[in-house]
């Protein structure tokens, strides 16, 4: 019975191979009947001549299964291609908005309204759907006057697109960010870049927009940091860049608020080998060659630290080395090192370090309620009445549970 089984499994096989042989055959024969213009001609039947020789000494088992070895491969390298498909999108909108409204344009000074805030819903919704995006410390961010944020580069600048949809959806505010010159010689791009404030970032220009009440924000590391960075231990590749430390000299009283999104180097990687290739390349070129995979759905949360402060007769350097550690403490605060693309999409199901901390909470909250002599509902009483005043328990009872604030 295996036996016969076997054999007419081989028999379905052949006859699988056999129609699809021939429907190719079939298929190159209408292209050789088709009317070619005469000069044409010969070139198209040796070219049928050779795809047919071909088709003979195909192995479709083999090539079967050559395709599924390496759709995981090919697929890791092409959803970073649809994302670049989504920008265009993007542009594409911008195109056709702006051709319907050409005559409003003259009238209306926020004409550009609408399509922000229709990309920025777009993004908001990948954000949420791909990767579970969370933005926390939003507070820390000012609802009029300038602020700038000083970010850690990821592979691709994704988590920037979501923070920027946050702003304009739950701040209203726009943010106008600072790319690297090569985007703005891309063809297509110069609209999206107008619309969405980006700036190459000269000096004079970040001051100019800070000064007018704006909020930006800046990588320091920019693409050497998003290209050649350690996935596994999200190093900072700032090197001898002074430029923003200059702006924050420049703009004094400006707040500084430093950013890290968890997971940003996990979503997209660029390959390990060849990676000093491609660095000498990038050195000597500034041209962004190294290839680029990924698009998995790991888990990203943004962090925004607490605004920081910096007057103008402080040293550029003394800037840098204050804004860096904040956003290295930051790393090593919320990201879980070594990077790993497995456990930052298992993050979003279920997240070990967060399940601590809220046992840990616990514990505080007990020892510190059992030690002042206070029950919980004695405290939500107390606060109710304004009559608790210890010093370093602050209690919320918003969502049912109780918050420590330490001094």
């Amino acid at each position: 019975m295996s036996l016969w089984l076997q054999q007419r499994s081989f028999q379905c096989l052949g006859t699988n191979n056999y129609s699809k042989s021939m429907w190719i055959k079939g298929t190159l024969l209408s292209l050789k009947s088709m009317q070619w213009p005469s000069w044409l001609q010969p070139y198209v039947e040796v070219l049928l001549l050779w795809i047919s020789w071909a088709i003979d000494y195909v192995d479709w088992d083999y090539l079967e299964y050559l395709t599924w070895l390496f759709l995981p491969l090919f697929v890791a390298f092409i959803l970073p291609a649809v994302l670049l498909l989504f920008i265009y999108g993007c542009v594409i909108f911008l195109h056709i908005y702006g051709l319907r409204n050409r005559i409003r344009e003259a009238y209306a000074s926020s004409l550009w309204d609408g399509a922000r805030i229709s990309i920025a819903s777009f993004w908001d919704a990948v954000g949420y759907v791909w990767h579970g995006y969370e933005i926390k410390g939003l507070e820390n961010v000012p609802n009029e006057g300038s602020a700038l944020f000083v970010y850690y580069h990821g592979t691709l600048p994704i988590d920037v697109y979501y923070v920027i949809a946050k702003c304009m959806l739950h701040k209203k505010r726009t943010l106008h960010c600072v790319g690297d010159k090569f985007i703005f010689k891309m063809p297509g791009w110069g609209m999206i870049c107008k619309v969405f404030y980006i700036t190459p970032g000269t000096v004079d220009d970040c001051m100019a927009r800070l000064k007018d009440g704006h909020l930006l924000c800046i990588a320091p590391g920019g693409v050497r940091e998003a290209l050649f960075s350690d996935p596994t231990r999200y190093n900072i590749m700032w090197a001898r860049r002074l430029g923003f430390a200059k702006v924050i000299v420049g703009c004094p009283g400006t707040p500084v608020i430093p950013m890290f999104t968890e997971n940003c180097r996990d979503a997209f990687r660029t390959p390990c080998c060849g990676r000093k290739i491609f660095r000498w390349i990038y050195e000597k070129t500034r041209l962004p060659l190294c290839p680029v995979y990924g698009g998995f759905p790991v888990k990203m949360i943004t962090h925004l630290g607490r605004p920081l402060y910096f007057s103008s007769d402080m040293n550029p350097e003394d800037v840098k080395k204050t804004v860096k550690g904040e956003v290295h403490d930051l790393i090593r605060e919320h990201q879980r090192l070594p990077g790993s693309i497995l456990l930052g999409i298992m993050q979003r199901f279920y997240d070990k370090r967060r399940y601590k901390q809220d046992v840990l909470l616990e514990e505080i909250t007990c020892n510190n309620l059992c030690s002042n002599n206070i029950t919980h509902s004695d405290s939500i009483a107390s606060l109710e009445f304004g009559q608790l005043s210890s010093p370093d328990i602050l209690i919320s009872h918003a969502d049912g549970r109780i918050s420590l604030d330490i001094n």
